[in-house]
């Protein structure tokens, strides 16, 4: 568990801006580099989910950790909003907090799918709209070209 707060604090709250409260890590200066920064962040909480697979975490609580990291890697990615997100999201302090809950209270525990299922659910018509809005640029950039 120490090792996974080290890498939470290094990555969420390492450094402050001096006279604020307001505290950030690593995660939303490597948000800064195109594409690799992202991966970055991602490879650290993923890390976090794997360690806490591994020592027997409930299938809910892996499914709300990797939900935690899916959001901020998608809306981390979009310029600069991305980056202005990761300074206030902390997908991995979030992820902390939840195997505190679930390692001290017995929180979080049972199946995954009650969590699953509404998220694929979302993420298959996100990406159907996704493919038929692509579709429709197409369509239109053909028509504009004369095709």
């Amino acid at each position: 568990m120490q090792y996974a707060e080290r890498l939470v604090k290094l990555m969420d709250t390492q450094f402050r801006i001096p006279g604020t409260g307001i505290r950030f890590g690593i995660d939303p200066l490597l948000g800064l580099v195109p594409g690799i920064g992202d991966m970055a962040g991602f490879a650290a909480g993923a890390l976090l989910v794997v360690l806490l697979a591994h020592a027997g975490a409930s299938g809910f609580l892996l499914a709300r950790m990797i939900f935690n990291i899916f959001i901020d890697a998608v809306i981390g990615s979009i310029p600069v909003v991305g980056d202005l997100f990761d300074f206030a999201y902390k997908a991995n302090r979030r992820n902390l907090k939840l195997v505190k809950e679930y390692a001290q209270k017995g929180k979080h525990r049972g199946s995954a799918w009650k969590l699953l299922l509404p998220l694929l659910l979302l993420l298959f018509t996100a990406l159907a709209a996704l493919g038929y809005g692509s579709f429709l640029l197409i369509r239109w950039l053909a028509a504009a070209a004369g095709y």
